[in-house]
């Protein structure tokens, strides 16, 4: 895989900062009581900036909601083809825990996030947009793990329940008080959804 140059590593993390200055006005003001102004001041950089990596302040989140993701795809991609359920469900397992205070921080951000859309529109428009481009993402991963044999339409179907098991977790596990390791985590109730969304699938049952 190739590593990123020093000019992505610092546009990724100019954007992960916006994102977490927004989140945290998110949840101090509310997305109404927020501006991208607000937003950009407390990140630290121009308004213009900010307009150069978001459309819109509920976009800027998008590198907090979408950060899990990019953790379970890399498991998948350093994974050797082989079956593909236990691989998934490894993966989900390793993507969703959290060993240490970076991965927890992550989920409470997005724990407050998921929480603020169910009032916000434009902000769930960007949480299902971020699953949308991870599934895509994903099949790709998943032909090369599933082997040339594999029915196209098969890994189109299960790179989509697969996204959809820590989507629906991690909206299930947002509206509790759980924490984010152990009973009720995201990583048990993904596994959980995976288990219910793919048993009949063929391609997850060889």
């Amino acid at each position: 895989m190739t590593q990123p140059s020093l000019t992505e590593r610092r546009k990724a993390a100019t954007q992960l900062d916006i994102a977490r200055a927004a989140a945290a006005l998110f949840a101090e003001h509310g997305p109404d009581g927020t501006t991208a102004e607000a937003i950009a001041r407390r990140a630290g950089v121009a308004l213009r900036t900010f307009y150069r990596y978001f459309r819109s302040k509920q976009d800027a989140v998008g590198p907090l909601l979408s950060g899990g993701a990019e953790r379970w795809r890399a498991l998948l991609e350093a994974a050797e083809p082989g079956p593909l359920h236990p691989t998934l469900e490894a993966a989900v397992r390793e993507a969703l825990a959290a060993p240490d205070a970076a991965t927890a921080e992550q989920l409470k951000w997005t724990r407050g996030l998921l929480r603020a859309a169910e009032r916000d529109p434009a902000l769930r428009a960007v949480w299902y947009r971020v699953n949308q481009d991870s599934e895509e993402r994903l099949l790709p991963v998943l032909t090369h793990l599933a082997g040339p044999d594999a029915d196209p339409l098969e890994v189109r179907l299960a790179a989509a329940a697969a996204t959809d098991a820590i989507r629906v977790a991690l909206e299930a596990w947002a509206g509790t008080d759980a924490p984010a390791a152990g009973p009720h985590s995201p990583a048990e109730l993904a596994v959980r959804c995976l288990r219910e969304l793919t048993g009949g699938m063929r391609l997850l049952s060889r």
